[in-house]
């Protein structure tokens, strides 16, 4: 997706910084970036509803009319609004593709919230949706079927003002990492007896001065930094140093101005006499937050409309400046006062504290109900071994009494009948005694005999 200008206000940085194939032989003139075969870098501005923010622009971009009142606005009209209003105007297939997107992103929104409650064991069988939705500003919650000016309107005032804080949050972020080091620093020297404590205290101050020897730093942005970048990446004549040709030249995807990306870029090689991954010394994570810090002071020495990007002509005004010529050397970070204070730092640990305390009543939890499962898994496993013995005692049982030509058993080894075999035994047993008694009955005399003599 390319990107006009005015939308890298909201995106930070969208394009990729390219490395420039230069020609060594070639006059400054001559030496212009390359205008074909550009590559396009999703780069992540950050926010958590980057990829609707990007379709978004993607698809209004597709609309004619819509990318004119782009290209013609600036910065104010994106910011207050009255861009969103262009909404009414596009086509009908744009409304649709943009309907959808928003369909698709408070779907998203749902099952987020939808997590976020199962991880917490939260009751949500009567959760209200339109309710949780409010908590996402970029959208209109109240209308979740279709995308309208509002929704325009608040994606873009969202991801401004979002990406404006996005700064503070790195540092924030790196301040806690540098807390977090400290303390488990500490954690394992308390972890050593006297001697190996000591031992171990000598070789980490070894480290840090070994990281402090190091060439000097230019300011960013002076000519002294410049230059170097001239000479050394782009390989030409540093006696030919020419401020606007150097801008085109780093003016990697050619739309006028230097964003972010583009600036942090430059300063690759002052970092690169501080910080070495190979080192034991160099931590990655501080040479970052050097470049940022680099950036930061680019864009307060020449970024006079705060707009997060750097024109020709504010670029051509900085080097005007006394600053430009004569600057100071640059402070890096072991120059400074730290980043955070004794008492900062005992609150952070508080708070690991109580961190790890939930953790370990968590865990316990878990464990608990581990144990639960493993004993009623035991007890099935026994109830299914016994429900196979009796199945195989049984089978063997049949396949005996087939070949001894008996009747079969049942459960509990009773003989099983068939009922014809009931009926036919039933009705052999009456037969006997009936017989019998019709016998008796014949042999009984017609009359009982009378006068019969009784002998003395």
């Amino acid at each position: 997706m390319n990107l006009d200008p005015c939308w890298l206000l909201l995106l930070s940085m969208s394009l990729e910084v390219w490395s420039v194939p230069l020609d060594r032989n070639a006059t400054p003139q001559e030496a212009q970036p390359p205008q074909e075969d550009k590559q396009e870098d999703n780069v992540d501005t950050g926010l958590y509803y980057d990829r609707y923010l990007r379709e978004v622009i993607e698809v209004l971009e597709t609309d004619p009319h819509f990318r004119e009142k782009l290209q013609t606005a600036n910065t104010e009209d994106i910011k207050n609004g009255r861009l969103s209003k262009e909404l009414d105007l596009v086509g009908h297939h744009v409304r649709t593709r943009l309907d959808e997107l928003k369909r698709q992103e408070v779907s998203r929104l749902r099952m987020l919230l939808k997590a976020k409650l199962d991880s917490t064991n939260t009751q949500s069988l009567q959760m209200d949706h339109a309710s949780l939705l409010k908590q996402f500003e970029h959208l209109d919650p109240h209308n979740q079927n279709t995308f309208e000016a509002k929704d325009l309107e608040l994606l873009i005032s969202t991801a401004t003002k979002d990406l404006e804080n996005y700064d503070a949050e790195r540092h924030d972020e790196f301040k806690r990492y540098e807390m977090l080091k400290e303390h488990e620093r500490r954690e394992y020297l308390k972890g050593l007896d006297q001697e190996k404590r000591e031992k171990e205290e000598k070789r980490m101050e070894e480290l840090k001065d070994k990281h402090r020897k190091h060439p000097k730093v230019n300011a960013p942005g002076s000519v002294a930094q410049l230059r170097e970048v001239w000479e050394e990446t782009d390989g030409l004549d540093p006696t030919e140093f020419n401020p606007k040709t150097f801008f085109k030249l780093h003016d990697a995807n050619g739309d006028g101005v230097l964003d972010e990306q583009e600036l942090e870029a430059l300063f690759a090689k002052e970092l690169e006499k501080v910080y070495d991954p190979k080192n034991e010394e160099d931590d990655m994570m501080e040479m970052e937050e050097e470049r940022l810090r680099m950036r930061e002071h680019v864009m307060k020495n020449v970024d006079i409309n705060q707009d997060r990007l750097v024109s020709l002509e504010e670029f051509l005004k900085s080097t005007d400046k006394k600053e430009f010529n004569n600057p100071k050397e640059w402070d890096t970070l072991d120059d400074t006062k730290p980043v955070f204070t004794e008492a900062e730092l005992q609150r952070f640990e508080a708070e690991l504290r109580t961190k790890e305390e939930e953790l370990g009543k968590r865990a316990e939890s878990l464990r608990q109900e581990q144990d639960l499962l493993k004993e009623r898994g035991k007890a099935l496993e026994a109830q299914r071994r016994e429900y196979q013995q009796a199945v195989l005692e049984m089978s063997q049982r049949k396949e005996k009494q087939a070949v001894e030509g008996q009747p079969p058993t049942g459960p509990n080894g009773e003989l099983q009948f068939h009922q014809e075999m009931q009926k036919l035994e039933d009705q052999g047993a009456k037969a006997p005694v009936e017989q019998e008694v019709q016998e008796a009955q014949n042999n009984l005399p017609a009359e009982p005999p009378q006068n019969l003599p009784i002998h003395t």
